[in-house]
């Protein structure tokens, strides 16, 4: 049973280390804000930090950042306990597979929020940034006049700046909403034969 849990946990693990070696990296050797282009124009890294949700929405200041994070934290475990129940009870490997990308990603941006403030980012624990740096406007233009309420405006696909973590959650839930069907297939318990006769000894 043991070697049931290996394998996701280990995968979460890596997920995990090169998330942080790269953010790392990023801290000690790039400035906020600095680009390294690997795709032309098209692929690079950009230097960015998260203080808030996704795609740097905020949540009411200093207490509001406290609350996102124990919230986070809180969804960690929760999500950490549910991979732990699934492979208990033995379900589809694909599935379990994903959720530990999942528990994965959101485990690595909350050493960023919890721990970077104090050994990073001079601030306090609980109130770090989570580091973000791939970005890939693949394809960048103007809304034709005539689109409602962004007609004229530029836009670039794909905007927001990710790191690996973000990725791994996005991958896992994406996988998820794919094989749903495949993930959760109804099995019909074996039920005895009503034909099938009881032995007494």
């Amino acid at each position: 049973m043991k070697a049931a849990y290996t394998k996701p946990f280990l995968v979460a693990f890596l997920i995990i280390l090169v998330d942080q070696i790269i953010k790392i990296w990023v801290l000690k050797h790039m400035y906020l804000q600095e680009e390294i282009h690997f795709l032309g124009s098209r692929g690079m890294l950009h230097y960015t930090e998260n203080n808030g949700m996704a795609f740097g929405m905020e949540f009411g200041g200093a207490l509001g950042k406290l609350a996102l994070t124990l919230f986070r934290i809180g969804a960690v475990v929760g999500i950490c306990w549910g991979l732990v129940y699934l492979i208990k009870h033995k379900y589809h490997r694909g599935l379990i597979m994903n959720v530990a990308m999942i528990f994965a990603g959101a485990l690595g941006n909350i050493i960023d929020s919890t721990f970077y403030g104090v050994l990073f980012q001079h601030g306090q624990l609980f109130h770090g940034r989570v580091v973000d740096m791939f970005y890939f406007p693949l394809i960048s233009g103007n809304f034709p006049s005539w689109v409602p309420v962004w007609g004229g405006q530029d836009f670039v696909f794909f905007r927001p700046v990710f790191n690996l973590a973000d990725a791994s959650i996005s991958v896992g839930v994406i996988l998820i909403l794919i094989y749903q069907k495949h993930y959760f297939k109804h099995q019909t318990p074996e039920v005895s034969s009503p034909n099938s006769e009881v032995v007494e000894e």
